[in-house]
Protein backbone atom coordinates (compact mmCIF):
# COMPACT_ATOMS: atom_id res chain seq x y z
CA UNK A 1 0.00 0.00 0.00
CA UNK A 2 1.30 3.91 -0.77
CA UNK A 3 -0.53 5.31 1.94
CA UNK A 4 -1.88 8.96 0.72
CA UNK A 5 0.15 8.72 -2.23
CA UNK A 6 -1.52 7.89 -5.41
CA UNK A 7 -0.29 4.55 -6.71
CA UNK A 8 0.18 4.57 -10.79
CA UNK A 9 0.95 1.25 -12.74
CA UNK A 10 2.15 1.15 -16.09
CA UNK A 11 1.86 -1.68 -18.41
CA UNK A 12 4.11 -1.75 -21.68
CA UNK A 13 2.81 -4.49 -24.15
CA UNK A 14 6.14 -3.72 -26.41
CA UNK A 15 8.28 -6.67 -27.06
CA UNK A 16 11.29 -3.99 -27.89
CA UNK A 17 13.20 -2.68 -25.03
CA UNK A 18 13.83 1.01 -25.29
CA UNK A 19 11.77 1.46 -28.34
CA UNK A 20 9.32 4.02 -28.27
CA UNK A 21 6.49 2.65 -26.15
CA UNK A 22 9.26 2.00 -23.30
CA UNK A 23 10.37 5.95 -24.03
CA UNK A 24 6.92 7.10 -23.87
CA UNK A 25 6.00 5.08 -20.38
CA UNK A 26 9.12 6.13 -19.02
CA UNK A 27 8.01 9.78 -19.55
CA UNK A 28 4.72 9.13 -17.84
CA UNK A 29 6.25 7.38 -14.75
CA UNK A 30 8.54 10.60 -14.77
CA UNK A 31 5.37 13.26 -14.73
CA UNK A 32 3.84 10.70 -12.04
CA UNK A 33 6.69 11.00 -9.61
CA UNK A 34 7.17 14.42 -10.28
CA UNK A 35 4.00 14.89 -8.83
CA UNK A 36 4.29 12.77 -5.68
CA UNK A 37 3.04 9.84 -6.83
CA UNK A 38 4.36 6.36 -6.68
CA UNK A 39 5.05 5.04 -10.47
CA UNK A 40 6.00 1.25 -11.40
CA UNK A 41 6.38 0.27 -14.63
CA UNK A 42 5.60 -3.62 -15.92
CA UNK A 43 7.10 -4.88 -18.81
CA UNK A 44 5.15 -7.62 -20.55
CA UNK A 45 8.35 -9.04 -21.85
CA UNK A 46 9.36 -9.79 -19.18
CA UNK A 47 7.13 -12.35 -17.71
CA UNK A 48 5.72 -15.76 -18.84
CA UNK A 49 2.06 -15.06 -20.15
CA UNK A 50 0.50 -17.93 -21.61
CA UNK A 51 -2.01 -17.56 -24.19
CA UNK A 52 -5.37 -18.86 -23.60
CA UNK A 53 -5.81 -22.75 -23.91
CA UNK A 54 -8.07 -24.58 -25.76
CA UNK A 55 -9.74 -25.94 -22.60
CA UNK A 56 -13.23 -23.99 -23.67
CA UNK A 57 -14.80 -23.45 -20.02
CA UNK A 58 -13.65 -19.76 -19.60
CA UNK A 59 -17.10 -18.66 -20.18
CA UNK A 60 -19.14 -20.82 -17.63
CA UNK A 61 -16.12 -21.54 -14.97
CA UNK A 62 -16.59 -19.70 -11.49
CA UNK A 63 -12.75 -19.98 -10.44
CA UNK A 64 -9.89 -18.04 -12.11
CA UNK A 65 -7.86 -19.22 -14.62
CA UNK A 66 -5.88 -22.58 -13.79
CA UNK A 67 -2.80 -21.57 -16.28
CA UNK A 68 0.55 -21.84 -14.37
CA UNK A 69 2.42 -18.34 -15.56
CA UNK A 70 2.97 -15.01 -14.19
CA UNK A 71 -0.74 -13.72 -14.64
CA UNK A 72 -1.78 -13.80 -10.95
CA UNK A 73 0.83 -11.54 -10.07
CA UNK A 74 0.59 -9.04 -12.18
CA UNK A 75 -3.26 -9.32 -11.83
CA UNK A 76 -2.83 -8.44 -8.14
CA UNK A 77 -0.52 -5.45 -8.55
CA UNK A 78 -3.47 -3.79 -10.89
CA UNK A 79 -5.54 -4.16 -8.01
CA UNK A 80 -3.16 -2.50 -5.53
CA UNK A 81 -2.83 0.46 -8.16
CA UNK A 82 -5.11 3.73 -7.83
CA UNK A 83 -4.56 4.11 -11.73
CA UNK A 84 -3.00 1.82 -14.53
CA UNK A 85 -1.72 3.26 -17.86
CA UNK A 86 -1.89 0.67 -20.83
CA UNK A 87 1.25 1.72 -23.06
CA UNK A 88 0.95 -0.57 -26.41
CA UNK A 89 2.33 -0.19 -30.18
CA UNK A 90 0.37 -0.30 -32.97
CA UNK A 91 1.79 -4.19 -34.74
CA UNK A 92 0.27 -5.24 -38.19
CA UNK A 93 -2.21 -2.23 -37.96
CA UNK A 94 -3.46 -3.58 -34.49
CA UNK A 95 -2.86 -4.07 -30.85
CA UNK A 96 0.64 -5.67 -30.13
CA UNK A 97 0.29 -9.19 -29.68
CA UNK A 98 1.72 -9.21 -25.73
CA UNK A 99 -1.40 -6.88 -24.92
CA UNK A 100 -3.71 -8.80 -26.99
CA UNK A 101 -3.29 -11.74 -24.80
CA UNK A 102 -2.54 -9.98 -21.88
CA UNK A 103 -6.30 -8.64 -21.64
CA UNK A 104 -7.63 -11.60 -22.68
CA UNK A 105 -5.99 -13.57 -19.90
CA UNK A 106 -6.82 -10.96 -17.50
CA UNK A 107 -10.26 -10.06 -18.26
CA UNK A 108 -11.04 -14.05 -19.01
CA UNK A 109 -9.28 -15.52 -16.37
CA UNK A 110 -9.15 -13.26 -13.51
CA UNK A 111 -11.39 -9.53 -13.83
CA UNK A 112 -14.50 -10.61 -14.62
CA UNK A 113 -15.84 -12.20 -11.54
CA UNK A 114 -15.95 -9.67 -9.10
CA UNK A 115 -14.33 -6.52 -11.92
CA UNK A 116 -11.82 -5.51 -9.37
CA UNK A 117 -10.41 -2.85 -11.11
CA UNK A 118 -13.60 -0.67 -10.86
CA UNK A 119 -13.14 2.84 -9.86
CA UNK A 120 -9.79 3.00 -10.75
CA UNK A 121 -8.21 5.84 -12.76
CA UNK A 122 -7.14 4.42 -16.54
CA UNK A 123 -4.97 6.39 -18.96
CA UNK A 124 -4.01 4.54 -23.01
CA UNK A 125 -0.90 5.66 -24.39
CA UNK A 126 -0.42 4.42 -28.59
CA UNK A 127 2.82 4.52 -30.09
CA UNK A 128 3.12 4.01 -34.28
CA UNK A 129 4.31 4.90 -37.03
CA UNK A 130 1.55 6.33 -39.09
CA UNK A 131 -1.80 4.15 -39.02
CA UNK A 132 -4.46 2.57 -37.12
CA UNK A 133 -3.41 4.21 -33.40
CA UNK A 134 -7.02 5.37 -33.67
CA UNK A 135 -8.20 1.32 -33.35
CA UNK A 136 -5.83 0.06 -30.84
CA UNK A 137 -6.17 3.15 -28.60
CA UNK A 138 -10.31 2.73 -29.23
CA UNK A 139 -10.09 -1.24 -28.35
CA UNK A 140 -7.83 -0.49 -25.03
CA UNK A 141 -10.63 2.24 -24.81
CA UNK A 142 -13.34 -1.15 -24.76
CA UNK A 143 -11.35 -2.75 -22.35
CA UNK A 144 -11.00 0.12 -19.79
CA UNK A 145 -14.82 0.51 -20.03
CA UNK A 146 -15.45 -3.05 -19.70
CA UNK A 147 -13.96 -3.20 -16.25
CA UNK A 148 -15.32 -0.24 -14.96
CA UNK A 149 -12.37 1.73 -14.74
CA UNK A 150 -12.68 5.29 -15.15
CA UNK A 151 -11.00 7.40 -17.92
CA UNK A 152 -9.34 10.38 -18.13
CA UNK A 153 -9.16 12.62 -20.85
CA UNK A 154 -6.84 15.26 -21.84
CA UNK A 155 -8.84 16.27 -25.08
CA UNK A 156 -7.07 14.47 -27.78
CA UNK A 157 -5.98 10.52 -27.17
CA UNK A 158 -2.07 9.70 -26.25
CA UNK A 159 -1.19 8.48 -29.74
CA UNK A 160 2.06 9.19 -30.32
CA UNK A 161 4.02 8.77 -34.25
CA UNK A 162 7.11 7.94 -34.73
CA UNK A 163 8.37 7.55 -38.73
CA UNK A 164 12.27 7.55 -37.93
CA UNK A 165 13.52 4.73 -37.63
CA UNK A 166 15.17 5.51 -34.28
CA UNK A 167 13.18 5.38 -31.03
CA UNK A 168 12.34 8.93 -30.12
CA UNK A 169 9.38 10.95 -28.72
CA UNK A 170 9.13 12.81 -31.65
CA UNK A 171 5.66 14.16 -32.01
CA UNK A 172 5.43 17.27 -30.09
CA UNK A 173 1.11 17.20 -30.11
CA UNK A 174 0.71 13.32 -29.08
CA UNK A 175 3.55 14.02 -26.25
CA UNK A 176 1.24 17.52 -25.46
CA UNK A 177 -1.27 14.81 -25.28
CA UNK A 178 0.43 12.12 -22.87
CA UNK A 179 1.44 14.89 -20.30
CA UNK A 180 -2.17 16.51 -20.16
CA UNK A 181 -3.32 13.32 -19.87
CA UNK A 182 -1.20 12.23 -16.77
CA UNK A 183 -1.53 14.94 -14.54
CA UNK A 184 -5.09 13.94 -15.23
CA UNK A 185 -5.09 10.96 -13.82
CA UNK A 186 -3.12 12.44 -10.44
CA UNK A 187 -5.66 15.18 -10.03
CA UNK A 188 -8.50 12.32 -10.04
CA UNK A 189 -7.05 9.45 -8.00
CA UNK A 190 -6.11 11.94 -5.82
CA UNK A 191 -9.73 13.59 -5.32
CA UNK A 192 -10.68 9.66 -5.18
CA UNK A 193 -8.77 9.39 -2.54
CA UNK A 194 -9.64 12.58 -0.03
CA UNK A 195 -13.20 11.32 -0.47
CA UNK A 196 -12.57 7.93 0.87
CA UNK A 197 -10.72 9.18 3.52
CA UNK A 198 -13.78 11.47 4.10
CA UNK A 199 -16.77 9.67 3.63
CA UNK A 200 -14.79 6.38 3.79
CA UNK A 201 -17.24 4.88 0.69
CA UNK A 202 -15.70 5.14 -2.61
CA UNK A 203 -16.91 7.86 -4.85
CA UNK A 204 -18.89 5.14 -7.30
CA UNK A 205 -20.79 2.25 -5.90
CA UNK A 206 -19.48 -0.84 -6.45
CA UNK A 207 -22.84 -3.13 -6.31
CA UNK A 208 -22.89 -3.85 -10.08
CA UNK A 209 -19.63 -5.87 -10.17
CA UNK A 210 -20.19 -8.67 -13.04
CA UNK A 211 -21.91 -7.92 -16.23
CA UNK A 212 -23.20 -11.36 -16.59
CA UNK A 213 -25.43 -11.23 -13.05
CA UNK A 214 -28.71 -9.99 -14.23
CA UNK A 215 -29.47 -6.65 -12.14
CA UNK A 216 -32.69 -6.05 -10.41
CA UNK A 217 -33.47 -2.36 -10.31
CA UNK A 218 -35.85 -0.37 -8.09
CA UNK A 219 -37.56 3.21 -8.50
CA UNK A 220 -34.74 4.95 -6.64
CA UNK A 221 -31.69 3.32 -8.72
CA UNK A 222 -33.44 4.22 -12.23
CA UNK A 223 -32.88 8.32 -13.01
CA UNK A 224 -35.96 10.49 -13.98
CA UNK A 225 -37.92 9.35 -16.49
CA UNK A 226 -36.46 5.88 -16.27
CA UNK A 227 -38.55 2.95 -15.84
CA UNK A 228 -38.03 -0.62 -15.23
CA UNK A 229 -38.00 -3.02 -18.11
CA UNK A 230 -40.97 -5.58 -17.80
Amino acid sequence: MQGNRPFILGISGSERAGGNTDLALDHAGELVRSRGAVFQAIHLRDHRISPCSPCGDCNSRAVPCELRDDMPGIVEQMKQADGIIYAVPVHGFGLAHLMQIFIERAGVGYLRFERPLANKVAGIIVTGRRYSDSSVHNQLVDNVLLNRMILVGSGFPALLRNTSREPGLNDAEGLDALERMVHRMIDMAELLKRQAAVTGEPVLPLTDRNERVERRLNSSSLGPGLCEAS
